[in-house]
This record gives structure tokens, C-alpha cells and sequence, in this order.
């Protein structure tokens, strides 16, 4: 088995993000075929260790040194500019190492919108910084989130679902379709039938409920068959996951992707930024600032986000809940 280099970026500081990335390196110790880097404050992390009895283990792992919040900033369960700024800047680190070839992908931890938004920072989310950094469009990365068996791409993120339809297009939905389909073959999934959700309830209805499916979704999905993908749609996103006939699933929305995913795999999804040539995945929850610095997060979806990155389970089986 050759071996997968993954880097690790820990997230937002103040967060529960250092504590699960050493909590999953734990559990990974030994996995055959996977070699982790560290990217994150040196200080954090050395404070997290010590809290959690794993200082012997931080001192065997690859780390790479990112900015250290100062001592006012850095407190579990604050929201502070400063550890928004150093939750980017281990992202970035962790991407641009990526870029040059020294690692295979970047699993990354939970950022906190708030703190990165005080920081001053260009940001909606994980796959605007890829994007970014990789020298793209943001409209030409995606996000897809995967658990409990659902592969979801989601054609519009974090903005007013004002904003959202102003931006949704065929060509905009026929993208999201393609870059969700080149991640599944990378995940092993290598002809995937794919489910395009409808836009207003029952997919419009025929036009009762309005134009849009049939002008912007409609329009997408016969492009896609005449490029020779397997797609149905536009069809209402209850009726079309009840079947849970597809391997992968296009929302038009945020909220409509999230939802059943996080549903049937609370604290257990993992968010793929999908589009560029370099694959990052977030767990798919947020910092827990309520619970941080108590040591008693559990580690589930960052060990299924690196195993899946790592190639070493099957992307989309389903997920136990955390008890």
C-alpha cells in the first residue's frame, strides 16, 4: 500500500479543533499507509497535549509552526480575531505545502465564522480559501458533504438565500454537478449516478410554484446527459432522498444539503472542498466553543475525514451516531 501524506491544519485555536486533530492521531497511530503533519500554533497544541496526557505523543508527530494568538487571545470557548486569523493562516500553510507537493490532501478542523469575520479576513467558508490559494475562482470550488451514505455538492454556500438565487445558473449547477462527480472518482466511486435537487418545493411542480426549475435547474441536468452522466432531476429533495437511489446528490441551497446529512450523521459528516486539483476536507461541525478546553470532544469525524482522505474506508458508508 503506498503511503497517503495528509496534513492536518487544527483549526480555530480556541476551539475544540487541537483537541480532536491529537485525539484522531491517537486513534490513527500505526494505520498502515498514512503519514500525518501537524499545522497549527506550537503553544496550543503543546497546552492541549499536556491537558490530555498526550505530550509523548505530540513530541512523535510532524508538526509545522503557525501563528501563535497572544496570551489575551488565546482562551478555550473565546471567540477572538486572532485565533479566526490563525485558523486561516494553518489552512493556508497546510494548502500552499499541499500545492507543492509535499502532501496528498489537507483535512482540516472546525473554523469559527465569527472570529475569522473580526479578523478581517476574506473568508465564506473552506472552499473560498482553496480557491484562493489555488489560484481559482470562488465559484469554481465547491463544497460536498459526505456521511451516512450521502455524497451531497451544494451549488451555493454561506450567503442570504436572497443572494443565492440571484447566482444560481445552469452553467453554476452544471459546475457544482461536475466537480461532485470528479470527487467521487477519486473516492472510489467511479460512475455515479447523480440526483439534481429541484429549487423550489416539488421541484416548481410543473411551473405551479414558479420558473426556476425549469429555467435554471432543467437546463443543467440535459447538459449534463448529453455529456454522458448518469442524472436525474430536477426533482423535490424529499421524494428524491426517500429512494436514496444516487451516489451523489446537487442542493441548490445550503440548508437543503446540511440538513439530511447532518441529520443522519450528527457530528460524524465530513465537508470536502471539491473543484480544485488539491482535496480538502472539514469535519462537518462547527468549533463547540461551549464544551472547549474540557477534553471531552470526541474525535469521530476527524478520524472518518482522514480515513476517507487517506483512502482507507468507504467514502459515504454509513456512520454511527455519537452517543
Amino acid at each position: 500500500m503506498s503511503t497517503r501524506r495528509l496534513a492536518l491544519a487544527v483549526g480555530d485555536p480556541n476551539g475544540i479543533g487541537p483537541e480532536i486533530a491529537l485525539k484522531a492521531v491517537q486513534a490513527l497511530q500505526g494505520e498502515q499507509g498514512l503519514h500525518l503533519t501537524l499545522y497549527g500554533p506550537p503553544g496550543v497544541l503543546e497546552r492541549t497535549a499536556q491537558q490530555l496526557g498526550l505530550i509523548d505523543l505530540l513530541e512523535r508527530v510532524a508538526r509545522v509552526a503557525t501563528p501563535e494568538p497572544s496570551p489575551s487571545a488565546s482562551r478555550p470557548g473565546l471567540v477572538h480575531a486572532e485565533a479566526g486569523a490563525s485558523a486561516v493562516a494553518a489552512a493556508t500553510a497546510a494548502l500552499q505545502a499541499c500545492c507543492a507537493g509535499r502532501h496528498d490532501a489537507v483535512a482540516a478542523g472546525p473554523h469559527h465564522e465569527g472570529a475569522v469575520a473580526r479578523a478581517g479576513v476574506a473568508f465564506s467558508g473552506y472552499p473560498s480559501l482553496v480557491a484562493r490559494v489555488c489560484g481559482l475562482r470562488e465559484d469554481e470550488v465547491f463544497l460536498m458533504l459526505v456521511g451516512a451514505g450521502l455524497r451531497i455538492v451544494h451549488v451555493t454556500l454561506h450567503e442570504s438565500v436572497a443572494s443565492a438565487l440571484a447566482r444560481i445558473t445552469p452553467q453554476r449547477v452544471a459546475a457544482a454537478a461536475r466537480a461532485g462527480l470528479r470527487a467521487c472518482r477519486l473516492l472510489g466511486v467511479p460512475q455515479p449516478a447523480v440526483g439534481v435537487f429541484g429549487l423550489n418545493p416539488h421541484a416548481s411542480e410543473g411551473g405551479l410554484f414558479g420558473p426556476e426549475d425549469e429555467a435554471l435547474v432543467a437546463p443543467a441536468v440535459a447538459t449534463l446527459r448529453a455529456e454522458g452522466h448518469q442524472v436525474d432531476g430536477p426533482e423535490g429533495a424529499d421524494a428524491m432522498l426517500a429512494r436514496r437511489a444516487h451516489d451523489l446528490y446537487v442542493a441548490m441551497l445550503h440548508d437543503q444539503g446540511h440538513i439530511p446529512v447532518k441529520l443522519l450523521a450528527p457530528q460524524a459528516a465530513s465537508a470536502l472542498s471539491i473543484g480544485a486539483d488539491v482535496l480538502l476536507s472539514s469535519v462537518g461541525h462547527g468549533c463547540a466553543m461551549d464544551i472547549a478546553g474540557r477534553g471531552v470532544a470526541r474525535p469521530d469525524a476527524m478520524i472518518r475525514t482522514l480515513r476517507l482522505l487517506a483512502g482507507l474506508t468507504q467514502p459515504g458508508a454509513p456512520t454511527e451516531s455519537p452517543s
